[in-house]
C-alpha cells in the first residue's frame, strides 16, 4: 500500500517538491518518499490516539481539508519535511499545502471508488495498526 501512496504523492509533487529549488533533485525521491510515510505515521498516530473517527469521517468525503485526521497529516508532514530536509518551516508549510489537498482528496476517492482497487480502507486501517474485526461492520456500514 505505501507504494501505491507513494506514486499518489508523485502524482501530485510536481511545483511542491520536483520543481521546487528548496529540494534539490537528487533530493526529490526521498522528499516523496517522506511525504508518503508521513502521511501513513499521521493516520497511525490519529488511530492510536484514539481518533479513529477523525480517519474515517476523512474517508467518508466531504471536505477532506478541513478533516481533523488531515490537519494532523498537514503538521506531520511540514514537521517532517521540514527537519529531514533543512528547509524552513514557512517553506515546507507551503509545499505541504500546495500537494496535501491533492492527495487527499485523491486517497478518498480512489478509497471510495468500487472499481478502483489500489486503495481499500479496511487494508489501510489494518496497515496502520488496528485490526478490522472490531471496526469491520463499522467500516462497512459507514461506506454504503
Amino acid at each position: 500500500m505505501l507504494d501505491n501512496l507513494i506514486s499518489l504523492v508523485k502524482e501530485h509533487a510536481g511545483e511542491a517538491i520536483i520543481n521546487n529549488p528548496a529540494i534539490p533533485n537528487e533530493k526529490n525521491e526521498a522528499a516523496i518518499g517522506e511525504t508518503a510515510s508521513s502521511i501513513m505515521s499521521a493516520l497511525q498516530s490519529q488511530v492510536s490516539g484514539g481518533n479513529i473517527q477523525n480517519v474515517l469521517n476523512m474517508f467518508s468525503g466531504g471536505n477532506v481539508a478541513d478533516s481533523p485526521a488531515a490537519a494532523a497529516i498537514s503538521r506531520n508532514v511540514v514537521q517532517n519535511l521540514a527537519s529531514k530536509f533543512g528547509i524552513d518551516g514557512a517553506q515546507a508549510s507551503q509545499m505541504v499545502q500546495t500537494m496535501l489537498p491533492g492527495i487527499l482528496n485523491s486517497l478518498v476517492s480512489k478509497t471510495n471508488d468500487k472499481d478502483d482497487s489500489s486503495f481499500d480502507l479496511q487494508d489501510i486501517i489494518s496497515k496502520i495498526g488496528v485490526s478490522t474485526g472490531g471496526i469491520g461492520g463499522m467500516i462497512s456500514n459507514l461506506f454504503k
